[in-house]
């Protein structure tokens, strides 16, 4: 039986987990956390906040990373403490609707900023969207190593672009306006957690690296690590980057900005900055869409493996051993999204049931835990159950005011992940 190769390093896990957050949120997300908020110095707390509720996060799938290193993280993790049923769930609205959802309008994304860099008219860019989709599937089908070693590349040069983003903002830049900010406006502490909402979304990401746990050299050590590193990162970059925002444009600036990082870059450098940050954003949501090729997969593997999904999808490849079939239907259903454009309603509808699933497998932690009474060695939550409790805490807050914000979408969106109920027990009805 044809199983995963474990190939990759602490250094593609790291890179994996830095991937997979920074998308292209940190390029507009800014501005809308500016708008809520009246100072540049809650501004600046609300991304340190985020940055600590990532942070307890990476603590959180470090250890149940370390106690099932298997291939489908959260979908494992789920299944072992709440049941087959909330573990399907979550693979359907990750599978059927997030994840492809993501893929589609993220190489939109991509091409749009593609063609607007080489002089390219917008109409190729259902086209140009599709052959990444195909070309990073076609990467992913062949082995995990060539996909990870894309993944490092896309990576590392994303991060290069918002260095030079910061290295202009903070070191070339002269402020204007500066940052002295008056004192907070009353109803801060509200207008404090309605800015969280964007920020924690824009520092998600980390726990698909967990889907990759078997190909990781010795994860019960690398995942932790590569988790807790790659998030650190992110919070670095993510505070950086807002300080340049802020030291440029200055907090009207920023709130009233519809791409603050073009308009940083422009300030700073005139049209070349406008260029290289384009180039960047095109790095950054490429490498995305890598990411996200690369660990889905391995959810629809594992639901196909438990009986629940297509038999044909729990087969690795004998050669590659990718699960290759659960590729070619990943970046299929993808495609046809693209082509018909609703995926950003669908995303829409359901963004705020992945964070319903983030509360939940954090919470497993408590189930696992209450099993295993006796110590074990390797990485543990630091203080625990605080730092488990806050994190739930957090998703709960952000389920909670996405239903308030737009509760439409919020029913629209427990109605696609309710389809999933009918969907489980005809699978579980098949011999």
């Amino acid at each position: 039986m044809t199983t995963y190769a474990r190939r990759l390093g602490l250094f593609s896990g790291t890179m994996a987990v830095v991937g997979g957050i920074i998308g292209g949120g940190i390029f507009r997300t800014p501005a809308t956390v500016a708008e809520r908020l009246g100072t540049p110095g809650l501004v600046l707390l609300a991304w340190v906040l985020g940055g600590i509720v990532a942070l307890f996060g990476a603590f959180c799938w470090g250890e149940l990373g370390q106690r099932r290193p298997r291939a489908g993280g959260g979908y494992v993790y789920l299944r072992e403490t709440f049941g087959p049923l909330s573990a399907f769930l979550y693979g359907w609205t990750l599978v059927l609707v997030i994840a492809t959802g993501a893929i589609a309008a993220v190489a939109v994304t991509f091409a749009d900023y593609t063609l607007a860099l080489v002089g390219l008219q917008h109409r190729f860019s259902t086209t140009l969207a599709i052959a990444a989709i195909v070309f990073l599937a076609a990467i992913n089908y062949v082995g995990v190593r060539p996909a990870a070693i894309t993944q490092n590349i896309f990576t590392v040069l994303k991060l290069t672009a918002l260095a030079v983003l910061i290295g202009a903002g903070v070191f070339l830049a002269v402020p204007s306006p500066p940052l002295a900010a008056p004192s907070p406006p009353s109803g801060a502490i509200t207008a404090l957690g309605a800015a969280l909402v964007p920020v924690l979304f824009t520092y998600g990401g980390w726990q698909q690296t967990n889907f990759i746990a078997e190909e990781i050299i010795e994860p019960e050590r690398s995942l932790p690590r590569a988790l807790v590193l790659g998030v650190t990162i992110v919070v670095t970059i993510y505070i950086l980057t807002n300080l340049a925002y802020l030291r440029v444009l200055g907090h009207a600036g920023l709130a009233a900005s519809t791409a603050p990082a073009a308009d940083t870059m422009r300030a700073v450098l005139g049209p070349i900055g406008g260029k290289i940050i384009a180039a960047g954003i095109a790095l950054s949501t490429f490498g995305f869409l890598n990411l996200v090729i690369l660990v889905t997969p391995r959810v629809l593997q594992a639901m196909a493996a438990d009986g629940v999904f297509f038999r044909r999808f729990a087969v690795l490849h004998p050669i590659y051993q990718t699960p290759a079939a659960a590729i070619v239907a990943l970046a299929t259903f993808a495609v046809l999204l693209t082509l018909t454009g609703t995926f950003g309603q669908l995303v829409d509808y359901v963004t705020f049931g992945d964070w319903i699933f983030f509360g939940l497998t954090a919470a497993a932690l408590f189930v696992y835990r209450k099993r295993d009474q006796s110590p074990t060695p390797g990485f543990r939550v630091p203080a625990y159950p605080a730092t488990v409790v806050i994190f739930v805490l957090a998703a709960a807050y952000v389920v909670f005011s996405s239903i308030v914000s737009n509760p439409r979408n919020a029913v629209v969106g427990a109605g696609l992940i309710g389809l999933g109920i009918p969907a489980f027990l005809y699978w579980r009805s098949r011999p």
